[in-house]
């Protein structure tokens, strides 16, 4: 059985919804995301970005067999001379992927590929560009080389029998790679999330309509969109919603019936006009916060029906902030994922950066490398929550933490790079 907000929250030491820290709300979060059950059996080609639902484990030794790392010749390494270069004769060649089966003599030694298998009793490569070759005898000079230099052993990168990935890993480029290596063509996956969106206020515009003196452009739901789908979520997009009961409740019922999630902007501070805090209320178990944090202190967070919600502010970037910081670690814990929370680096800040300790700030940032490669951090300018440009020049957010004060030019700050999720 699911626990209520009410179990969640007494489980919080000090819990109180109308003065939170960032830490306090993902400890909240992560008892309230629970991993979905579902599974699909999918081709290796769709699985790019899902969460693996069982380990895998391989079915084969990579390599299958002790190779050559190089081009070159391979011997045996016992008979290295100290002191002097060792003189061996070539009987032969090693091609990748065809074993050769001949006899050699201590004093031989094969021509060998990289990636070919090293033949019974060879143990040492000598790179092509090290060695002297006259006719059909090489030297090897004295000094460069050790027993052993050169080879690749069987089982080096993955042994069979043995996990090459574990449940709740997401599968990226090199993910791709690894399981084709093992021979293995489909793999299970946990099923794609089903999210629902929608902006409420009856002073947004959808894409099509006039402008009118007050309203604005619905931009929400095109970032919530794209960070959704970067995410690898199926996105139900149901529009603006306008502030009417009637319709706020028709769309809250819809989303909690099609959807694992519900994403709304708008409507979670204090207005009059606003319906949207009512109706969650009325049709879920929902807890309504105050955030120590800028941007993005109110937030509504529970479940309507099976669905868990997420209520955004309306301002464009506290919507992106509080999305990459709550909302996506949620999800990726329902989608099953064992990876939630973006590691922050450490970059040394280009400018004085004022704060009082008290909440934790989240700062648009440009970061770059420094002459001796570390990171530098500079930030957009103008930090007003509905600046949308500075997203858009941003690579990552520098994060002030809870009781961190000022920021002097040269201090190091913690940053969050973007890295694709927006």
């Amino acid at each position: 059985m699911r626990p209520s907000l009410a179990a969640i929250a007494a489980e919080l030491q000090g819990y109180d919804p109308q003065a939170l820290r960032v830490d306090e709300v993902n400890a909240f979060l992560s008892r309230l995301a629970e991993p979905v059950t579902g599974q699909e059996h999918i081709d290796l080609f769709q699985s790019l970005g899902r969460i693996l639902a069982q380990d895998l484990v391989s079915p084969i030794s990579v390599p299958a067999h002790d190779n050559s790392a190089m081009d070159g010749y391979a011997f045996r390494g016992a008979t290295l001379l100290p002191d002097r270069a060792l003189e061996l004769k070539v009987v032969g060649t090693a091609l990748a992927g065809v074993a050769w089966r001949g006899e050699l003599g201590p004093e031989d030694c094969l021509k060998i590929m990289t990636g070919a298998v090293m033949p019974n009793g060879l143990d040492t490569v000598a790179p092509q560009e090290l060695v002297t070759l006259e006719g059909e005898h090489i030297s090897i000079p004295a000094g460069f080389l050790r027993q052993g230099d050169n080879r690749r052993f069987k089982g080096e990168d993955l042994e069979e029998g043995y996990a090459a990935l574990l449940k709740g890993e997401r599968i990226s480029p090199a993910a791709l790679g690894l399981v084709a290596s093992l021979g293995i063509r489909q793999i299970h996956v946990y099923r794609r999330l089903k999210v629902a969106y929608f902006s409420t206020g009856d002073e947004i515009l959808s894409l099509g309509e006039l402008p009118r003196e007050g309203a604005v452009y619905d931009s929400n739901r095109y970032t919530v969109f794209g960070m959704l789908s970067k995410l690898g979520c199926e996105v139900i997009d149901l529009g603006v919603v306008p502030d009417d009961p009637v319709l706020l409740e028709a769309a809250f019922a819809e989303a909690a019936e099609r959807c694992d999630a519900i994403i709304t902007s708008g409507g979670v501070s204090v207005g009059e006009a606003d319906f949207t805090k009512a109706m969650m209320k009325k049709l879920g178990d929902v807890e309504f916060w105050k955030i120590a944090m800028r941007p993005g202190r109110p937030m509504a967070v529970g479940r309507i029906g099976n669905a868990l919600l997420f209520g955004l502010p309306g301002n464009p970037v506290a919507v992106m902030v509080t999305f990459l910081a709550f909302v996506r670690p949620a999800l990726l814990r329902l989608m099953g994922s064992t990876a939630l929370l973006p590691p922050l680096l450490k970059a040394q800040s280009l400018e004085t950066l004022r704060k009082k300790p008290g909440r934790t700030e989240y700062q648009r940032g440009i970061v770059s490398n420094a002459a001796d490669g570390s990171l530098m951090v500079r930030t957009t300018g103008n930090q007003g929550s509905g600046v949308l440009s500075s997203m858009v020049q941003a690579n990552g957010l520098i994060v002030l933490h809870h009781q961190q004060d000022h920021v002097a030019p040269g201090d190091t700050v913690d940053v969050m790079m973007f890295d694709g999720a927006i």
